[in-house]
């Protein structure tokens, strides 16, 4: 075994990421199946765009407060950065970072805003006949159109992104040798010993941190609705 394919395992995402990471996933794909079903499903659809509304303020909330690699401040870089870690790839074969490399983080950022922009809006649409966003009575009639007009729109451009994250998630197991889903699903990540230094004092807040906090945003998006619908 040559020095390079030397690994050592170190700990990169807490478990409040990995969950967040996963149950956003799942509640994405379960919003678009239950849209293609429409009727009663709907209900559901709603309900899931709730959760992921919820899960997305929490995610921003904990990207200040949460666990070293999942704060902003860690691993949002320059796009200049992230031009260089571009040419890393081509010239070193694989940069690893203890996080989102630089590239990857303007990725998250944007997903993290998209599915913001499309869970919101999606709290004020209208088919005109059975499903109206919690929040349709607020706006008129026009607005609702046009926000119902950019919920649809716009999901399909967060799949495009999506469907580029994925690529570029096998792009780096295929021909880089770095498993990225790995790491998010066990949270540790085959770190090679010849990249100095090892990053294995890295800081992690409690669970129980993230839970409360999600718990009390999730409260407070669902009763703030409630509130709001009799506005």
């Amino acid at each position: 075994m040559n020095k390079a394919s030397v690994t050592t395992s170190v700990k990169i995402w807490d478990l409040p990421t990995r969950v967040f990471h996963w149950t956003l996933v799942f509640g994405i794909g379960f919003s678009w199946l239950s849209a293609e079903l429409g009727g009663l499903w709907m209900d559901w659809h709603m309900q899931a765009g709730i959760l992921i509304l919820a899960l997305i303020i929490f995610r921003i909330i904990w990207g200040f407060v949460g666990s070293e690699t999942s704060r902003f401040s860690s691993f949002i870089k320059s796009p200049a950065r992230a031009i260089h870690h571009w040419q890393e790839l081509k010239d070193r074969g694989t940069a690893y970072y203890a996080g989102h490399n630089p590239l990857g983080a303007w990725m998250v950022v944007f997903l993290l805003v998209g599915v913001l922009l499309q869970a919101i809006s999606g709290l004020f649409v209208s088919d005109d006949i059975l499903v109206e966003g919690p929040l349709y009575g607020l706006v008129t009639e026009s607005t609702a159109g046009a926000l119902t007009s950019f919920h649809h729109l716009w999901f399909n451009i967060l799949l495009l992104a999506a469907l580029i994250h994925i690529f570029t998630i096998g792009f780096y197991k295929i021909r880089k040798r770095t498993n990225l889903i790995k790491a998010m699903v066990a949270g540790s990540a085959d770190w090679p010993v010849e990249q100095q230094p090892i990053p294995d004092h890295l800081s992690f807040k409690s669970p129980w941190l993230a839970l409360s906090i999600f718990i009390i945003v999730y409260a407070v998006v669902h009763f703030g609705l409630d509130f709001l619908k009799t506005l």
